[in-house]
C-alpha cells in the first residue's frame, strides 16, 4: 500500500489520509471545499463549493498519477437533496467517463459544507 499526500489538496483534518493506492487501485477520503492553500472554507452555494471539491479530488488523483477518466466509482454526500441537479451541473464536467455512483443526502457534513466527494479510481 501507499499512502497519497499532496500539498494541492486539503490536509486530513483527522486520523487519515488524502489517499491510498492498493492493488491498482487509489482510493481516496472524501474531500469537502477547502482552499488547500488558506485551509478555509469557500463558497456559500452548492455550485461554488462543488467546484472546489471536484479540483481538490482532481489533486489527489493527480498526486496518485492517474486522473478523472480513470474513476471507477463516486460516493456524493449532498447536506440538502435540492442541490441534487446544480450538484450534478458541476459533476458531469469532471466525470465525463460517467463511473458508478452512489449520491445521497446526510443530515450534517464536517465544518458544515453543502458536499462531499470521494472516489475509487484506477491506476
Amino acid at each position: 500500500m501507499k499512502k497519497i499526500s499532496t500539498d494541492k489538496a486539503p490536509a486530513a483534518i483527522g486520523p487519515y489520509s488524502q489517499g491510498i493506492v492498493a492493488n491498482g487501485f487509489l482510493f481516496a477520503s472524501g474531500q469537502i471545499p477547502i482552499n488547500p492553500a488558506t485551509g478555509e472554507i469557500e463558497g456559500a452555494d452548492i455550485t461554488t463549493q462543488a467546484e472546489l471539491v471536484m479540483k481538490n479530488v482532481g489533486e489527489i488523483l493527480k498526486a496518485a498519477d492517474t486522473a478523472y477518466e480513470n474513476v471507477v466509482k463516486t460516493t456524493c454526500f449532498l447536506a440538502d437533496m435540492a442541490d441534487f441537479a446544480a450538484f450534478n451541473a458541476v459533476y458531469e464536467k469532471y466525470f465525463t467517463g460517467k463511473p458508478a455512483r452512489s449520491c445521497v443526502a446526510v443530515k450534517k457534513l464536517p465544518k458544515d459544507v453543502l458536499c462531499e466527494v470521494e472516489v475509487i479510481a484506477a491506476v
